[in-house]
């Protein structure tokens, strides 16, 4: 398929697979009137033909199963240009130029690590080590950010943190910006490791109170996964 094509073709729960672990949270949410309520503008949305992306909304709870949850990364909106959004926080398809955020976070990377920046912008690797790449919100419109925030998916992302938090084995929660840190209060942070800086953005990524370049979450995210006996990421 390629980069235009790749859109929300059907408004339809069944065809966006999650993993089992995750199903009875996300059939309760389609149940639920907010589920409900979402599925009526997604589907009203598509019938006045609008472009929605990515085609996977859910991709994230279907790469990252809750038992194989290790670090939580909070993201916002999904990336609103054609052939972007993949279903993962920050990441984008191959083949598609990498965004300055997620450029800033390689650059973090290889400043904290060591680690060249690759070659494309998938973050599906990290994904299937452990690493929830979730956006509050799960879908978007060709070119207007945040358009369908408000909508009801926060409703099940707010659920899906505080899954994260009350479930499984401690974790590390990354808190970048001003939107992600909102969520802490979904946290348990006396069980969870919970490391905040500003967002990667480069508006953001260098400035104060807690600047993006330099904090060293990814070192100390591997850090702290091994001294609870896990391994570390492979960033």
């Amino acid at each position: 398929m390629d980069a235009p094509a790749r859109q929300l073709q059907l408004a339809d729960p069944e065809r966006w697979p999650v993993s089992a672990d995750w199903s009875p949270l996300t059939d309760d949410f389609w149940a639920s009137t907010a589920g409900q309520s979402l599925l009526g503008f997604l589907r009203q949305r598509l019938a006045l033909g609008a472009l929605i992306y990515p085609p996977q909304p859910l991709r994230a709870l279907e790469l990252t199963p809750l038992a194989q949850v290790r670090v939580v990364i909070l993201g916002q909106d999904p990336y609103h240009g054609p052939g972007q959004a993949e279903g993962l926080a920050f990441s984008v398809a191959p083949g598609v130029r990498i965004p300055p955020s997620l450029r800033n976070m390689f650059k973090e990377l290889q400043r904290d690590l060591g680690l060249q920046t690759p070659a494309h912008g998938s973050l599906v690797r990290w994904a299937q080590q452990g690493v929830l790449l979730l956006n509050t919100c799960l879908t978007v419109e060709d070119g207007q950010p945040a358009s369908h925030a408000g909508q009801g998916w926060e409703v099940l992302t707010d659920a899906v943190i505080r899954r994260c938090s009350e479930s499984g084995p401690p974790k590390v929660f990354l808190l970048w910006g001003a939107h992600a840190q909102k969520k802490l209060g979904l946290i348990d942070g006396d069980r969870h490791r919970v490391l905040c800086a500003n967002h990667p953005s480069p508006l953001s990524a260098s400035r104060g109170p807690v600047p993006f370049i330099g904090s060293g979450h990814f070192r100390a995210v591997n850090h702290w996964l091994t001294a609870q006996g896990g391994s570390a990421i492979d960033w």
